[in-house]
């Protein structure tokens, strides 16, 4: 089958690989679309996949044509969504219910071959199926959905709290869409992209602006997210969180990337600063969402490319150019 590789750090091609052969419960999906995303690039870049080469992809949704001995939840035929998440279930933070911290996280199209492929393994208790009204190309986005849906629970907001998102890309206009589902007073939106900020105001935020200081808000917001792990970002966020707010680490910085804290702030004003790492028990939830509309997949994916123009979407998605990238393979 065709695939895409990433042999080495800053190389990556399309080329033959062996089909997959399901374990006793695995199935294999013929994959209808595979979403890009910020950790690709990473991989790419040499960080997250302990090892090269891998195929990568962990956002895709397909339609199941292998079944393993022991697969009885599932059909050939079944549409489904693909959780990516591997999990030991054995480590301290699987006992406690904390499975995106296990201590031997793996991932589906991370360390283990993904999406970005004609076909797909995955354990048949990470698939959802697909209601029929759902386009199976346009499920690739549940799985970006379900890391959005995870930082809401982290965050544990308030109703009408004043909400501040830096980054209007795919995760970015996510977080709006559900900051408006979950009662905020006012969602305002930083980028500098322009043409990115007119999505966010086709989807109904308060107001956009290129920097935070255009919006005036002297006293800060009651909800800080960042969606773009840029440094110069974050690090304006921090200083823009209001008293007893809270800071949101939602984009994915690479591993160098530092910010500077005021300890005495933090202490003095009750400021919460926190993380959320991919997708915890949350999956299932943003499959339902999505099948309620929570998403217009015509806003949210931009370009649709074949497998073969894998290395082009890439640099496509790395230079910042539309939202959603998804493959066709």
């Amino acid at each position: 089958m065709k695939a895409a590789v990433i042999e080495a750090p800053g190389k990556v091609t399309v080329t033959t690989v062996p089909d997959p052969t399901p374990g006793p419960r695995e199935v294999v999906v013929d994959v209808a679309a595979c979403g890009l995303c910020g950790t690709d690039l990473h991989i790419l870049q040499g960080e997250f996949a302990p090892t090269l080469p891998v195929v990568p992809g962990h956002e895709f949704a397909g339609v199941v044509v292998g079944l393993g001995s022991e697969v009885t939840e599932l059909a050939i035929g079944d549409r489904v969504a693909v959780d990516p998440s591997l999990y030991c279930n054995e480590c301290r933070y699987c006992r406690v219910g904390r499975n995106n911290l296990c201590d031997r996280w793996q991932a589906i199209g991370v360390t283990v071959s993904g999406g970005a492929a004609e076909y797909a393994l995955a354990p048949v208790a990470n698939c959802v199926r697909l209601p029929d009204h759902v386009d199976v190309q346009d499920a690739a986005l549940i799985e970006p959905l379900s890391c959005a849906v995870r930082g809401y629970d982290v965050l544990n907001s308030r109703l009408a709290s004043k909400v501040l998102i830096y980054g209007s890309g795919t995760m970015g206009l996510m977080m709006l869409e559900l900051a408006k589902r979950t009662g905020a007073a006012s969602v305002e939106v930083v980028d500098v992209n322009p043409e990115r900020l007119a999505t966010a105001e086709k989807l109904g935020c308060s107001r956009t602006a290129l920097s935070a200081d255009e919006l005036g808000r002297p006293e800060g917001w009651d909800v800080v997210v960042d969606a773009t792990g840029n440094a110069a970002a974050i690090q304006d966020g921090l200083e823009r969180v209001a008293k007893a707010g809270t800071f949101l680490q939602f984009g994915v910085s690479d591993y160098a990337t530092t910010a500077t804290i005021s300890p005495y702030r933090i202490y003095n004003q009750e400021i919460t600063i926190t993380g959320s790492m991919a997708v915890l028990h949350s999956y299932e939830r943003a499959a339902d969402l999505f099948a309620t509309g929570v998403l217009d997949p015509q806003v949210f994916i931009s370009h649709r490319m074949p497998l073969a123009e894998y290395p082009q979407a890439l640099e496509q998605f790395a230079a910042g150019q539309g939202r959603k990238i998804v493959v066709l393979p």
